[in-house]
């Protein structure tokens, strides 16, 4: 198929630009044009011509954490379940993202990852780019509401067992760089081109810096489940604010950081070393009740989920383009604020021709308004219907 949109606001994952048009063929984006060069062309007829009528054009949202979603998710992972995760992904304007695995049992976490791996290439709406394991080698002082039972010292040889079990398909794994031998385990990542994030880790200031050295540069949900910043130890939340080289992500629905936060986020960092994911777990725009994450009955209020038997926070309720609208009200212009969801997972995740609108790159491209309601969504060259968002709260972040 092939499809023109015209006459919107281009995010193209780097700039903002008025008055474009966007040429899609064969899955790839062909050509990226001004309005008035639109008029100046000839299409076919069997052209599909778009006239967007002034919204934003952007490339598809990139979630690269990500439990669940509807009911769906990575607490049973079977294939079936990641499939659905896909397919309604899509109707947000998610067109790429990491299932986010926890820590459990090895036997568990390898046929987790095999069913995911078998899902691939099978994706009605999202694409699986990977996978992203929450541990198993975290800090048992930092869980959040991880399973202490589940939490591991450093093991190569079982690192090696969940890599042979992926078939190469570990994107990113969130770690503790405090943990002993976790140098032998970066390097190994390092090997496998895996991507390690500090979370989950009470790390001292040099434990991070020392991590830094051997390769582990990027950052889990930053501030949360993590060593803060003291006047003698910065932790990881100050390693992650001094240093340029290291990126974070960060969960931008005003409930697991406070919005001003965002401000002292957007004055340290730049624009192009901040992820915006959403850590959604698998009730998020479920209905119904009762709501169940990682085995546990949740509930919904005050803006996430709260684990039912003592109220700690269990979660966020986040999508990603509310994520978007959010960090732009805490301070963010649009077009870096759908840089962090598109362009900067997709380069810091080492995807190939994804995050962009340019000629040649993957035709997963998302149209909104500048009320961010979500009016197309194109995945791998095929157009799927937006859903319609529930309203789980009268939440509203800034």
């Amino acid at each position: 198929m092939t499809i023109c949109l015209h006459n919107g606001i281009l995010l193209n994952g780097i700039s903002i630009m008025e008055k474009c048009a966007v040429l899609l063929e064969n899955r790839k984006i062909l050509d990226v044009f001004s309005e008035e060069r639109f008029y100046q062309k000839q299409f076919n007829s069997d052209v599909k011509i778009i006239d967007v009528k002034n919204a934003y054009i952007a490339p598809g949202l990139i979630d690269t954490h990500i439990h669940g979603f509807k009911g769906h998710g990575t607490d049973n992972c079977t294939t079936d379940d990641i499939l659905k995760m896909s397919e309604d992904l899509a109707g947000y304007g998610v067109t790429a993202f990491n299932p986010t695995m926890y820590p459990a049992s090895e036997d568990r976490m390898i046929d987790g990852i095999k069913n995911i791996v078998a899902a691939m290439g099978h994706e009605t709406g999202a694409q699986i780019m990977g996978i992203h394991l929450e541990g198993p080698f975290i800090s048992p002082k930092k869980l959040g509401v991880q399973r202490p039972e589940t939490v591991r010292n450093v093991d190569l040889s079982l690192m090696e067992r969940l890599w042979e079990a992926s078939q190469g398909h570990i994107v990113n794994m969130t770690v503790a760089p405090e943990l002993k031998h976790m140098r032998q385990l970066a390097l190994y990542s390092l090997s496998k081109e895996i991507i390690l994030q500090d979370g989950h880790t009470d790390a001292s200031y040099n434990n991070v810096v020392e991590g830094m050295q051997a390769g582990i540069l990027h950052a889990t949900h930053l501030f949360n489940a993590m060593s803060q910043m003291q006047q003698r130890n910065p932790g990881v939340v100050g390693a992650v604010l001094i240093h340029p080289e290291m990126s974070c992500e960060i969960i931008a629905d005003g409930v697991h950081v406070h919005p001003d936060l965002f401000k002292l986020l957007l004055r340290d960092k730049t624009s192009d070393q901040i992820v915006l994911v959403t850590d959604a777990l698998t009730p998020t725009e479920q209905t119904g009740e009762p709501l169940y994450a990682n085995g546990e009955e949740v509930v919904f209020e005050d803006g996430c989920f709260h684990r039912k038997a003592d109220g700690v926070i269990a979660g966020s309720a986040l999508t990603l383009l509310h994520g978007v609208e959010n960090f732009v009200k805490f301070g963010s212009s649009i077009q870096d604020a759908i840089k962090c969801a598109t362009a900067n997972p997709a380069r810091i995740m080492r995807y190939k021709k994804k995050g962009m609108l340019i000629p040649g790159y993957d035709s997963d491209v998302i149209v909104f308004t500048d009320k961010y309601e979500l009016r197309l969504v194109i995945a791998r060259g095929e157009i799927i219907t937006p859903a319609a968002r529930i309203k789980k709260s009268n939440y509203q972040a800034g």
